[in-house]
Formats: C-alpha cells, structure tokens, sequence
C-alpha cells in the first residue's frame, strides 16, 4: 500500500514538473486559454515586430490591450483591405467570442511592439500581459510569454499540436 501512495505521489509530482515545463508556451487564467505565443525576432536596428497567439475565451471577453516592457508602445492591430491596398491599423479591442478560438496571426489581428526597447533575438522570451474586459465591463491582466521564432516564421497550424 506504502508503495501505490509513492508512486502516486512520484506520478503527480513528474506531471506537476512537465507542467512546468510547459508554462511558458501556455498561459491561462479562469477563463482565456493562450496558446502557441510567439514574437518574430528582430534584426539589428528595427524598431518593431508583431507578436502572434491563440486565444480561447469560456466567456464573451474583449482583448482591450497589451502591456510589455519589451516597448515603447504596445498596440493591437489589424490587417485589413482598404481600396484594394492591404493596410495594417490599430484597433480600440478585439472581441472574443465564448469558446471560439481567435487567432492573432501574420496577416491578420496581431500585437505590434513599437519602439523596442532592444533586439529581439530567436529563443528569447518576451513578457507580455493581455488585458481582457468581461461582458460586465471588468479588466483582468493574464501574464503571458512568448518565444521568439526566426524572421520567416510562420504561425503552426492546429494539426501541428
């Protein structure tokens, strides 16, 4: 019996430590699933890069903005067709509708960090911290980190999970 209890305990504690693990390229709170974190890494002297995810909401939420001392100015943005000329724009929120996933993806909604603070090299963590208003009008802030991929680096795609 004293060694069912042992490895029991052995079995949660090796789950708890791949969890761990694997922090840093998921991040939740109660409510929004982040998943698949990336920034595009920079070369020297460019001032900005975007920053791609998945972002799953159990609730009817709304992505209102994005914190990072990797810059200046941290914005949400989207790509978008205006008079047959693809153009990039800040958006005031992005809505994310319970349990529909929302990419946030080259070529389309992305955060864009301006006026870098430095270099961002590939494998280098960035520290982000999404803010998310509920249907009732309350911010929660969901620490997020996302991992610098090469310069052409394209978002996975679901099956690759």
């Amino acid at each position: 019996m004293k060694m069912t209890a042992f490895k029991s305990l052995a079995a949660a504690f090796a789950l708890g430590a791949l969890t761990l693990v694997q922090a840093p390229a998921l991040a939740q709170d109660a409510t929004l699933k982040v998943e698949d974190a990336w920034v595009r890494a920079t070369v020297p002297s460019q001032h900005a890069t975007g920053v791609f995810m998945r972002l799953t909401s159990s609730a009817p939420a709304r992505l209102v903005g994005v914190e990072s001392d990797a810059a200046k100015h941290v914005e949400v943005h989207e790509m978008a067709m205006q008079d047959n000329v693809m153009k990039m724009r800040q958006i005031p929120a992005l809505d994310l509708p319970a349990g529909q996933p929302v990419e946030l993806k080259p070529g389309g909604y992305h955060v864009m960090l301006i006026d870098l603070a430095r270099q961002i090299s590939v494998g280098d963590p960035v520290a982000l911290t999404l803010l998310v208003q509920d249907a009732d009008g309350k911010q929660r802030r969901v620490p997020v980190t996302a991992e610098a991929r090469p310069l052409a680096a394209a978002a996975k795609s679901a099956g690759d999970h």
